[in-house]
């Protein structure tokens, strides 16, 4: 009797374990199909994002790059060396010396960025600036439309791809890039990041 108690609960557990184990693999199915689905609609309507920049976003690009690669690593030294000596020889440095390191320490800490500030306000005034872009990404590449024009660009053409902490950047050369902003992008930013996977070699992105 007990035994058969036992198996009867063997058999019930077994029954349960694959029930759970089926309707997770449904669940699996349902999320893939999903999955391609969104994809398939990505790649055939494209991804089209409404962009006009602020002085904050126009601040933020400066800064990144004002703090990327070695000009970064530079100013960060250059700021920690100043500050260094300021706290260890603060007692047998000349009221001059101390002035000049102080400037020193505040260089890129709080005067490079209020220039950058300033430099951002002036450029979100522009009037160019005050014409949102529509920026759409599709399987052919990016169609840029502003003010009753458009330019279209292949995904060859572009040259990288990039993501910050607040927007994603995206260059065209050495000098012309364009900005989505993650306020603008919203649910949609992992979106391009998996259409940019798809189109752009591994070299040309960065964080995506």
């Amino acid at each position: 009797m007990q035994e058969q108690k036992e198996l009867k609960s063997r058999e019930e557990l077994e029954l349960k374990r694959d029930l759970y184990l089926k309707k997770k693999q449904e669940e699996q199915k349902k999320q893939e199909e999903q999955g391609n689905l969104q994809q398939t609609q990505e790649q055939t309507e494209g991804l089209q994002f409404e962009v006009k920049l602020d002085a904050g976003d126009f601040w933020k690009f400066s800064l990144y790059h004002s703090m990327s690669g070695m000009k970064g690593v530079f100013n960060i030294l250059f700021t920690v060396a100043a500050l260094f000596l300021l706290i260890t020889r603060w007692g047998v440095l000349a009221s001059g010396q101390r002035l000049l390191l102080v400037i020193c320490a505040l260089i890129f800490t709080v005067w490079q960025p209020l220039l950058l500030w300033k430099k951002a306000r002036t450029q979100a005034r522009q009037p160019a600036m005050q014409i949102p872009m529509l920026l759409t990404f599709g399987t052919e590449g990016l169609r840029v439309e502003q003010n009753e024009q458009n330019v279209e660009f292949t995904w060859e053409q572009m040259g990288r791809m990039e993501r910050t902490p607040s927007m994603i950047i995206l260059y065209m050369d050495r000098v012309h890039a364009y900005l989505l902003p993650k306020r603008i992008m919203g649910e949609r930013e992992e979106a391009l990041c998996r259409m940019a996977r798809v189109y752009l070699q591994s070299h040309q992105l960065k964080n995506i």
